[in-house]
C-alpha cells in the first residue's frame, strides 16, 4: 500500500508539472519560441500573489483574480513589443532575448523581495486529506492541483478547435505568412497566446506558492521541470503535456520510495530515456 501511496501523489504532483509546462506547451505550438524565462515568470507570478494576499488579505486561491490578469498583461506587452522582434527562422534571437529576461526577473526579485523563502497559506485546504482505502488517502490541495490542472488543458484544447482564437491560434502556427495575407494580425494572435501562456502560469505560481517554500532563485528549476514535461509528452500536444506531467511524477515518487536521493535523478532518468528511444516525445502532435 506503501507503493500505491507514493504513485498515487506522483501522480497527482504531476497536475503541478502540467501546470508548469502548459504555457511552454501552447507558445511552442503557435509559434516555435522556446521562453527560458518561463520558470521565473512563474516565480514572479507567486510572489505576486504573495503582494496581493498581504494587501488584500484574501487567500490565494482567491488573489488568481488580480494576478491572472495581471500576468496575462505582462505576457500581451512582452510578446508584442519584445518577443515578436525576435521571432523567425533563426532560433538563437529568441533564446538569447528570455534568458536576458530571466537573468533580470530573477534579480529584480531579489532585490525587491530579498533572498528569503516565503510561502502563502491556505489554511485547511493544505492539511484536509480524503481516505481512500486503509494506507491511501487523497490530499485535497495536491487533488485540486490535479483538477486544476485538468480543466486548463482540457479548456486549451477546446480554445484551440472550438473557438475563433483557437482558429487563428491554427493559422499562424501552420503557416504564418499565409495568415497575415488573410487578414490576421500575426503580432497580436502571438502577443495572445503568451498572454494566456502567463495566465497559466499565474495558477502554477499560485499552486507552487501554496505547495512549497519559494524564493527569487527555484525558476530555472521550475522551468526543467517544465521542458521535461513538454518533451515527454510531445512538443505541441497539450494532452501529452499532461501525461508528460505524470509521467515525471510518477518517477519522482518511484525514486524517492527507493532512496530520497534519487527523488530528482529518477525524473531526468525517465525524460532522458524517453529522449533516447522516443525523440519525438511519447505523443508527438500530429500535423494534418
Amino acid at each position: 500500500m506503501e507503493w500505491a501511496n507514493s504513485i498515487l501523489q506522483g501522480v497527482l504532483t504531476g497536475g503541478l508539472y502540467a501546470l508548469f509546462a502548459a504555457g511552454l506547451s501552447l507558445i511552442f505550438g503557435v509559434m516555435r519560441l522556446v521562453n527560458i524565462a518561463h520558470g521565473d515568470l512563474i516565480v514572479l507570478a507567486a510572489y505576486l500573489a504573495l503582494v496581493v494576499t498581504q494587501t488584500l488579505g484574501v487567500d490565494p486561491l482567491t488573489s488568481l483574480a488580480l494576478v491572472a490578469p495581471g500576468m496575462a498583461l505582462i505576457g500581451y506587452g512582452l510578446q508584442r513589443f519584445l518577443l515578436n522582434h525576435t521571432l523567425g527562422d533563426d532560433l538563437l534571437p529568441p533564446l538569447l532575448v528570455t534568458f536576458g529576461l530571466s537573468v533580470i526577473v530573477q534579480n529584480g526579485l531579489l532585490e525587491v523581495f530579498t533572498a528569503d523563502s516565503r510561502r502563502l497559506q491556505a489554511g485547511g485546504l493544505e492539511t484536509a486529506a480524503w481516505p481512500v482505502m486503509p494506507g491511501l488517502s487523497v490530499g485535497a490541495l495536491p487533488a485540486l492541483q490535479f483538477a486544476v490542472a485538468v480543466a486548463v488543458v482540457g479548456g486549451l484544447q477546446l480554445l484551440f478547435y472550438k473557438t475563433a482564437i483557437g482558429r487563428a491560434f491554427r493559422a499562424v502556427s501552420d503557416d504564418a505568412e499565409t495568415a497575415e495575407l488573410v487578414g490576421l494580425d500575426n503580432r497580436h494572435v502571438f502577443a495572445l497566446a503568451m498572454a494566456l501562456s502567463l495566465a497559466i502560469v499565474a495558477i502554477a505560481g499560485v499552486f507552487l506558492a501554496v505547495r512549497a517554500n519559494f524564493d527569487p532563485s527555484i525558476g530555472p528549476a521550475r522551468l526543467i521541470f517544465g521542458f521535461e514535461a513538454v518533451i515527454i509528452g510531445g512538443l505541441g500536444n497539450l494532452w501529452g503535456t499532461l501525461a508528460g506531467g505524470i509521467i515525471l511524477g510518477v518517477a519522482q515518487a518511484v525514486g524517492a520510495k527507493i532512496d530520497p536521493g534519487w527523488q530528482l535523478l529518477a525524473g531526468h532518468i525517465a525524460f532522458l530515456a524517453v529522449l533516447a528511444f522516443r525523440p519525438e516525445g511519447l505523443f508527438p502532435r500530429v500535423r494534418h
